[in-house]
């Protein structure tokens, strides 16, 4: 045996995770082994306080190749789309995260599964410090399949809430799995 094959095959044996293409690290299997951690990873990578990098690196390995981020927004009233990709989000965000500190936070969720696809509706807040005073609360929906060894984000999509769209009561605090 050569030694790349030698090297592949003491990899996958000992279970360190393959990037996919256009990462450049590998994924924590703590991250995307399963539908909760991958939605922890989710909000942690964003979140810190002021001055302190956000996670980008671990970010990038959450998401297959080609994911879109679609963030609603209102315009004159009406409801407009934003899409981006997740490189497009980091860079637009990042001076403001870092700068002035931000804190996403995860406050009940709905997770819909079926076979190797699932459904994540997570309800959030944000803050600028972890207890400091709220910022707003929304709904990201997140898109994921399962390749066989891991969780993929195909694509999120989200709201805030507001005057004219507020959150139920009956989303906030519950963490459902169905079936």
């Amino acid at each position: 045996m050569d030694q790349k094959a030698l090297a592949t095959a003491l990899l996958c044996a000992l279970g360190v995770p393959a990037t996919a293409p256009g990462q450049s690290a590998p994924a924590l299997a703590t991250d995307v082994s399963t539908i909760e951690g991958i939605v922890r990873a989710y909000y942690d990578v964003i979140s810190g306080p002021p001055g302190a990098p956000r996670q980008w690196r671990r970010d990038s390995t959450l998401y297959m190749p080609g994911a879109r981020f679609v963030a609603m927004k209102q315009q004159g009233g009406k409801p407009v789309a934003d899409v981006m990709t997740p490189e497009e989000f980091r860079r637009a965000v990042d001076r403001e995260f870092a700068a002035k500190g931000f804190y996403e936070t995860e406050i009940g969720h709905r997770i819909e599964r079926f076979g190797h696809v699932a459904q994540v509706r997570s309800v959030y807040q944000t803050r600028r410090t972890v207890d400091g005073p709220l910022l707003g609360r929304g709904v990201n929906y997140l898109l994921l399949y399962w390749d066989g060894t891991r969780w993929w984000i195909t694509g999120a999509v989200w709201d805030d809430e507001r005057p004219d769209n507020s959150l139920p009561d009956s989303w906030i605090g519950p963490r459902e799995r169905v079936p």
